[in-house]
């Protein structure tokens, strides 16, 4: 029989403390008074990239608003959740302490059928209204919405995510989350919540694009304009992150983009029904995954657009089941300094990674990256552990 020492240090993970996002962070001066969250945001969009950024500030939010005299309202999409989950227990909360709590629960979440219904019972006993989303469609997209009166008005303010709302997966799971009160989205938010509640038709949306209506329209024309720019004799740049691509439209439009003379780079977790590196067809696409310590799953699209950037962080996959058959969200990062972390630390720091990721070839085989003769190793999540979290890399 063998025997395993798994006390070894080289063999485990250093680990680290899931840092508080500075504008959530408390007042130095007087550790007792908690920051308000809602003051946060009217300042300026925070963005939390888990799991090198705490879960906390989403549970804190919900806390307050559970006992703020000036909410009015908090409305919420549930996907994969537990009745011991914190969020769970402050709509519930919330709701008893008179608030009105609309929780958009999907009872499909694979595994989690069961925990869901037990979730959608628990707040419905707290006086909570419970809803199951739009018949025939999952209701995929992470959103929160809370309406708050304020001295010379009524306020909404907005999370917006690519994971679920799930403390254990948000230490696992690599996601971002916005925490915005920019009134065009929070304007998007409530429109949907209000078609996922039956009282509304399709949203016509100012900023947000949304599955199944837009999304893929709006990705489609956004490739189209890369390709024009191309033929111009432009630079035409397109960066992709997400768990996989198969839907076949978009698939077909990338070759179209890259034969065009389109850069294209895709950051892939899982599935890739494209080809890349096929000589007169993909030549201009690169395909990597990257398998760390976390499970990839930020979703996010980039197009260089002639210098007038775009860049979209949202819940879908470019997958058939995201685009068409699901509820989903993909919301603008306006932000310049949140842009720019995005760009480098969630795109290029990947790109770059020459140790864990993987590049796809055109025979559909996969090959692992190492580094060049003289070439230092980079590790994309060890380098986020260290610029966030101030881990030493374990390499």
């Amino acid at each position: 029989r063998l025997l395993f020492d798994f006390n070894i240090p080289a063999l485990r993970y250093q680990p680290f403390t899931h840092v508080m996002p500075k504008a959530f962070r408390r007042d130095v001066d007087n550790l007792e008074k908690p920051t308000s969250m809602f003051a946060a945001m009217r300042k300026r969009d925070v963005l939390v990239h888990h799991p090198f950024h705490s879960f906390s500030p989403i549970i804190n939010l919900l806390w307050q608003a559970a006992s703020d005299p000036k909410v009015l309202a908090i409305k919420q999409t549930l996907y994969r959740s537990g009745t011991n989950s914190e969020i769970v227990k402050a709509l519930a909360a919330a709701a008893r302490n008179g608030k009105e709590v609309t929780a958009v629960i999907e009872l499909r979440a694979r595994f989690d059928e069961a925990s869901n219904i037990a979730v959608a019972n628990y707040l419905q006993e707290a006086g909570a209204v419970v809803v199951y989303g739009i018949v025939g469609y999952k209701t995929h997209a992470k959103l929160m919405l809370i309406i708050r009166r304020e001295e010379d008005r009524i306020r909404r303010y907005v999370h917006l995510g690519t994971g679920n709302y799930h403390a254990g997966n948000a230490k696992a799971y690599t996601d971002y989350g916005l925490f915005t009160a920019d009134t065009d989205i929070s304007e998007d938010v409530h429109k949907i919540f209000q078609e996922l509640t039956g009282m509304g038709k399709p949203a016509n949306l100012k900023k947000l694009m949304h599955a199944p209506f837009t999304l893929h329209d709006k990705l489609m024309g956004f490739i189209d304009d890369e390709i024009v720019h191309a033929k111009a004799g432009k630079r035409a740049h397109i960066i992709v992150k997400v768990n996989a691509l198969t839907e076949r439209r978009l698939i077909n439009k990338l070759y179209d983009a890259s034969q065009a003379g389109v850069k294209i780079e895709l950051i892939l977790r899982s599935i890739c029904c494209l080809r890349p590196q096929v000589k007169g067809l993909s030549e201009n696409i690169t395909v990597r995954s990257v398998v760390g310590r976390f499970l990839e799953h930020t979703r996010v699209y980039y197009f260089y657009n002639d210098g007038d950037e775009r860049l979209y962080c949202g819940s879908a996959d470019w997958m058939d089941r995201n685009l068409f058959h699901r509820v989903e969200v993909a919301f603008p990062i306006e932000d310049k300094a949140l842009f720019t972390q995005i760009y480098q630390d969630g795109l290029q720091n990947y790109l770059k990674d020459n140790t864990q990721a993987w590049t796809l070839n055109g025979d559909s085989t996969w090959q692992q990256i190492h580094p060049a003769a003289g070439e230092a190793a980079h590790v994309a999540q060890e380098y986020l552990l260290k610029a966030i979290n101030g881990v030493e890399p374990a390499i």
